[in-house]
């Protein structure tokens, strides 16, 4: 077979089960190859849309997320979905044609590129070695959870690859070998931190804290019941990052999202503890509200596979490099043996730590954003989008998975829309880019089709992927898309508030309208009793997918829109 055959045969073999992209000439045979062993191939309407779709497959399915493009411009169009992905640590192999003549009018230094938004590069150099080249990029991907760039040459795609014989079986090995996966690493050391001290170290302070809240991030989303034992032991409540919103649904002690999209008791109970463990996450500006949030006493620990992400964003007073289900589960092995009890004996921690029925209570009224009273600013042909979301969330039903766009508007459907589980939020928000959002819902249906995918966008960032809503129609995804539209860039207009703001406001586009011209059901939404519309589509047979063509309210930033620009 040739090189191009082999690759794709190659990736099929190492579990990609879906590819995303826009077929060229330098990448047509390629991707062909994919589609003959087995891997379904999303076409999209442009580069960026498919880089963002193969990001949030990966994410939701827990794959390695597989783009294809043509060299050059197909490259170029695709560099800021590819940027949020290196920044938000997904898994994902590119494979693109590679112009090596300078002569071409698509030669550019296409390793640069990649590298520049921090993800890194290799080159398919020959027929011999494409199979270990292959190989050796899926490794990467998965091992340092990172973009990995497969160029592919032109000229080199048409070479001939041995695969008989004991080269063949020699290949195979080499592929089932990789298809397993390189372990993460267990547990180790943080800086200047044995492995043994740190764990015990977390067991004493988790044993002698009065308000332990435990904060977890992407890196944990795999690791709910090892830190629900953990916490149970200690008395801790339960908080997530943005990304990992849903982790502890239907836990009694969960907080929600911690930072800018906090609900004032979960910012009070966050501000108030005297521990706090990140777990797997950043503890990032966002998250820590520009480290407002964490009380100047509380003592901080960091969890992370990464030594290099210990301490990164602020100071810790104990790093422990290790994977968090590993981490947790020799905290509470370690708490027990503190406790003299017995290996796997249940029962409650020697302190209520956070943990009272008062406190219980107050959790369960007060912990969600719909329960916050709020002045309703509907009126005039414009509806709140706090009363919007929340009529949204009524309706929709508990089993979706909600993407959200970046902008003014997406603290509503970040904070009102309720999500099932880990699995019901995938966020793209490491670049801040506009635009990425009705891609990341389409990655989204596709790796969960059991769930209702609900698209929530601002006016700007839908005009910026309204291409993608052909593929939503092709594709016949049962989608509910919500344009929260105030008619500008809302984050800019108030963020500049007081000077002229023409380049940032823009005539009314009638979003309902170009829905239906792509195909969509629509409706439009000034008020509360125009959501009896979107009730009608839910009812069924859910045909076609639904856009919601909300006229929000636009006389005030977000709350979290302050904390935002302090970073600005």
């Amino acid at each position: 077979m040739i090189v191009a055959q082999a690759v794709g045969r190659v990736l099929a073999a190492l579990g990609c089960d879906a590819a995303f992209g826009v077929v060229g000439s330098g990448n047509f045979h390629v991707t062909n190859a994919l589609i003959e062993h087995g891997v379904r191939y999303v076409a999209a309407r442009h580069e960026g849309g498919a880089a963002t779709m193969a990001d949030a497959y990966a994410r939701l399915s827990g794959t390695v997320g597989l783009l294809t493009v043509h060299q050059g411009p197909g490259l170029t169009n695709a560099i800021t979905g590819l940027a949020e992905a290196a920044k938000s640590r997904t898994p994902m192999i590119v494979l693109a044609g590679e112009a090596t003549d300078p002569r071409s009018n698509f030669a550019v230094d296409q390793e640069a590129l990649v590298r520049s938004v921090g993800g890194v590069a290799a080159r398919v150099r020959n027929g011999h070695t494409c199979v270990e080249k292959t190989i050796a990029a899926f490794r990467t991907a998965v091992h340092d959870r990172t973009v990995v760039l497969l160029n592919l040459p032109l000229d080199v795609q048409q070479e001939q690859v041995p695969w008989d014989g004991a080269v063949a079986a020699f290949h195979e090995r080499l592929i089932q070998d990789a298809a397993l996966g390189p372990a993460q690493p267990a547990l180790g050391a943080g800086p200047r931190t044995l492995e043994r001290t740190a764990v015990e170290a977390l067991a004493e302070m988790l044993a002698t804290a009065e308000r332990p809240v435990f904060i977890a991030g992407r890196g944990a989303r795999h690791a709910r019941a090892e830190l629900e034992e953990l916490a149970g032991r200690s008395g801790a409540l339960l908080a997530t990052s943005a990304v990992a919103r849903g982790l502890f649904r239907g836990s009694p002690w969960d907080l929600d999202v911690s930072g800018g999209f906090a609900t004032p008791l979960a910012a009070e109970l966050i501000g108030a503890a005297d521990v706090v463990v990140g777990w797997g996450c950043a503890l990032n500006m966002w998250t820590t509200r520009h480290g407002r949030l964490i009380g100047p006493r509380a003592k901080v620990v960091q969890v992370d596979v990464e030594v290099a992400a210990l301490g990164r964003q602020r100071t810790v007073h104990l790093p422990i490099r290790g994977e968090v289900s590993a981490v947790a589960s020799a905290v509470s092995r370690a708490f027990d043996d503190r406790l003299g009890r017995p290996p796997g004996e249940q029962g409650d921690p020697p302190q209520p730590g956070y943990r009272s029925p008062d406190l219980a209570e107050r959790i369960a009224g007060q912990g969600r954003w719909r329960a916050v009273p709020y002045e309703d600013d509907s009126g005039g042909g414009r509806i709140d989008p706090r009363t919007l979301t929340i009529g949204l969330d009524d309706l929709l039903p508990a089993e979706r998975v909600i993407a959200t766009d970046s902008g003014n508007f997406m603290g509503y459907p970040a904070m009102f829309l309720e999500v099932p589980d880990e699995q019901g939020f995938c966020f793209t928000q490491a670049f801040q880019s506009i635009g990425l959002g009705l891609a990341t819902a389409v990655g989204a249906a596709l790796a969960r089709p059991d769930r209702l995918p609900v698209a929530a966008l601002g006016d700007g960032g839908a005009l910026m992927g309204i291409s993608e809503l052909e593929t939503v129609v092709r594709l016949g995804l049962p989608m509910v898309i919500v344009v929260y539209d105030d008619e500008g860039y809302g984050a800019e207009v108030h963020h500049f508030a007081g000077g002229p703001l023409e380049t940032v406001t823009f005539p009314p586009v009638d979003f309902a309208e170009l829905a239906r011209g792509y195909g969509c059901a629509a409706v439009t939404v000034t008020g509360p009793g125009d959501l009896s519309g979107v009730a009608e589509w839910l009812k069924g047979p859910r045909e076609r997918p639904l856009l919601v063509h909300a006229k929000v309210t636009g006389d005030r930033g977000s709350w979290w829109l302050e904390e935002a620009f302090r970073g600005h």
